[in-house]
């Protein structure tokens, strides 16, 4: 009977017992415990998000401000419209993209073993005998573009592999300086 009447709810307006420590301590705990649940962790996901933000938009303002070559693989997105299937393997590769009302160009720099040019080639339609030795097929528009100068040592080769648009064309030099390894340098352009 004493159990019943200890669980009987107060009567209004009459004084409540006294909450003890380690009640109050426990509710205390809980209400932190929520205030951390309800605030703290939403404020913790704008702070990890704005900063992904500001990442993810300085990443792109560097991309986008770049005037020349930037070290890395172009976009499997540009590989794929500009037709410039960068061969596996291939190391010190470097890319620029400009793009106009008029001409949309993508540069390609790499370096690769013999058969990852010949699978280059054959992958753009061509043949490595489609090369002309000496041929400089890069205008001086481009090269200065880009920087490239090719007057170094080395046996140069080049073609233009016309296609008909919207497919784009593609002037392509090679330098056999170093027997095995081919530098390639491809300029890529397609018209809107």
């Amino acid at each position: 009977m004493s159990d019943e009447s200890s669980r009987q709810t107060a009567l209004p307006g009459a004084p409540r017992p006294a909450e003890g420590r380690g009640h109050m301590i426990r509710r205390r705990a809980l209400t932190l415990l929520i205030i951390v649940l309800l605030i703290g962790i939403p404020a913790g996901y704008l702070v990890i998000s704005a900063n992904q933000s500001r990442a993810s938009g300085k990443d792109k303002e560097a991309k986008y401000s770049a005037t020349g070559l930037t070290e890395g693989w172009p976009s499997k997105v540009q590989r794929r419209l500009y037709q410039v299937p960068v061969p596996h393997p291939a190391w010190w590769v470097a890319s620029y993209e400009t793009n106009n009302w008029k001409t949309s160009r993508l540069y390609v720099e790499f370096e690769t073993t013999d058969a990852g040019l010949s699978a280059f080639l054959t992958s753009m339609g061509v043949q490595q005998n489609d090369l002309r030795q000496g041929g400089i097929t890069i205008g001086e528009r481009d090269r200065d573009v880009t920087g490239w100068t090719f007057d170094g040592p080395g046996t140069w080769s080049g073609l233009v592999h016309e296609q008909k648009d919207p497919a784009p064309t593609h002037d392509v030099v090679v330098n056999h300086h170093k027997p095995g390894y081919p530098r390639v340098y491809v300029v890529s352009r397609t018209v809107p």
